[in-house]
């Protein structure tokens, strides 16, 4: 399963996960309006291969798979340490998607 990986402007070491497509303008398009909040502006980081074997760094690949699959996206949170040095970030509006 191949996918896209974006970093969230909302939060340091924030990423979201969604499956690719073949135009960069459809990646973003069925995203929940909600998750657009959270995350605020995405920068896209890498393309990923992923397979049961593959290793990540902060999330588990089936666990990110099968949310791929069923919801068309995962966002990797970051660590608690990081969350906890600043926690207003779902409380900034100007910084949207």
């Amino acid at each position: 399963m191949k996918c896209v990986i974006f970093r969230c402007s909302k939060k340091d070491e924030m990423y979201l996960y969604v499956p690719h497509k073949e135009a960069d303008d459809e990646l973003l398009s069925e995203l929940p309006e909600d998750l657009k909040k959270l995350t605020g502006r995405l920068e896209k980081v890498i393309e990923l291969d992923l397979f049961p074997e593959r290793k990540l760094a902060r999330a588990e690949t089936g666990d990110v798979m099968a949310s791929l699959e069923e919801k068309g996206f995962y966002i990797q949170m970051p660590p608690n340490e990081v969350i906890r040095k600043d926690d207003s970030m779902l409380d900034n509006p100007s910084d949207t998607f």
